[in-house]
C-alpha cells in the first residue's frame, strides 16, 4: 500500500512537470494572444506583486523619511552651533569696538590736556548703595594722585579725589549729596558769567549753577566750564550745558540747571588731572 502511494505521488509529480514544460514551451511561441491559463497566471502574479509592492514601498519610504529626518536634525544642530559661535563672536567684536573707542577717547583727551598732569585710572570699585556718590580707582599716591585733584572722563568733569591711599583713591562725584561739594564755574559766552555749582537735582539729573547775577542774559545750550577760581579745580574743564535758567527763591540771583556732559552712572575709565602751574608753584615753595 505505501509503495502504491509513493508511486502515485511520483506519477503526479512527473505529470505536473510535463504539463509545466508543455506550458512553458507553448508560451514561448510567437503568438498574438495568450491562453486563459497564461492570462490567469499573469494576472495572479501581477496582483500578488501589487499587494507586496505597496507595503514594501511604504516601508522603504518610512525608513527613507527617518533617514532624511536624522540628517536634517544633524544639519540643524551644526547650524545652531555655528549661529551660537557667530553671536558670541559678534558680541566680542562689539565689546572690543566699544573698548577701542573708549581708549581712543581717553588718549585724545590726555593729548588735549597738555597744561595738566594727566593720570589715567580704571574704576575698580563702586558701592551700590552710594552709586551716585563715590567710586574707587586703581591709582593712588604712588602714582602722583593727591586729594582734591579733579577727575574727568573724555566727556567732561565728574568729580574730585576725596581720599588717597598708596595704590587707590576714592572719587567723590558731582552728583553726591554734599553741601561742601562746590565748584567755581563760568558760562561761556560773549561775556562769561560766573557762578558756583552747588548741588544736584536727581529728578532732572542736572547740576545747579547758583549765584548767577539776576541781570545776566543766558541761553539754553551755553557751555559751562570750571573757572579755576576756587583753588581746587583747574580752569577750563568742561562741565556741561545750560538747560534752563530760573530766578532763585528771593529773586536776587539766578539758578541755571546744567546737564552734565559726563555720564555719572556708567564709568569705566577716568583721568585725574592737576594743573602743571600748581606743580611748579609747589616746587618753588619747597
Amino acid at each position: 500500500m505505501p509503495k502504491f502511494f509513493l508511486n502515485k505521488r511520483l506519477i503526479i509529480l512527473l505529470v505536473s512537470l510535463m504539463v509545466l514544460v508543455a506550458l512553458i514551451g507553448f508560451s514561448l511561441k510567437d503568438r498574438s494572444e495568450l491562453t486563459w491559463m497564461e492570462k490567469f497566471v499573469k494576472d495572479t502574479v501581477v496582483f500578488m506583486q501589487s499587494i507586496v509592492h505597496k507595503p514594501a514601498q511604504l516601508v522603504a519610504g518610512f525608513f527613507e523619511n527617518v533617514n532624511d529626518l536624522r540628517h536634517t536634525y544633524e544639519e540643524n544642530k551644526r547650524l545652531k552651533a555655528h549661529l551660537e559661535q557667530y553671536v558670541l563672536l559678534q558680541s566680542e567684536v562689539e565689546s572690543l569696538k566699544k573698548e577701542n573707542e573708549r581708549l581712543r577717547e581717553l588718549l585724545e583727551k590726555k593729548e588735549s590736556l597738555r597744561d595738566f598732569l594727566a593720570i589715567q585710572a580704571t574704576v575698580i570699585g563702586r558701592n551700590p548703595d552710594r552709586w551716585k556718590e563715590t567710586l574707587i580707582v586703581n591709582k593712588g599716591s604712588q602714582h602722583g594722585v593727591e586729594k582734591n585733584m579733579a577727575v574727568i572722563t573724555p566727556q567732561g568733569l565728574i568729580g574730585k579725589v576725596r581720599s588717597v591711599s598708596p595704590f587707590s583713591a576714592t572719587v567723590q562725584l558731582l552728583s553726591a549729596k554734599d553741601r561742601q561739594n562746590r565748584i567755581s564755574a563760568f558760562i561761556q559766552g560773549d561775556e562769561n558769567v560766573f557762578g558756583l555749582i552747588e548741588g544736584y537735582d536727581e529728578e532732572r539729573e542736572a547740576l545747579l549753577l547758583k549765584r548767577i547775577p539776576y541781570d545776566a542774559k543766558i541761553k539754553k545750550g551755553q557751555r559751562v566750564f570750571t573757572s579755576g577760581l576756587g583753588g581746587i579745580f583747574p580752569k577750563g574743564l568742561f562741565i556741561g550745558e545750560v538747560e534752563e535758567v530760573v530766578a532763585d527763591e528771593y529773586g536776587l540771583t539766578q539758578i541755571a540747571y546744567v546737564k552734565p556732559a559726563a555720564n555719572f552712572y556708567d564709568i569705566d575709565d577716568v583721568i585725574i588731572v592737576k594743573r602743571k602751574i600748581d606743580m611748579v608753584q609747589e616746587e618753588e615753595e619747597q
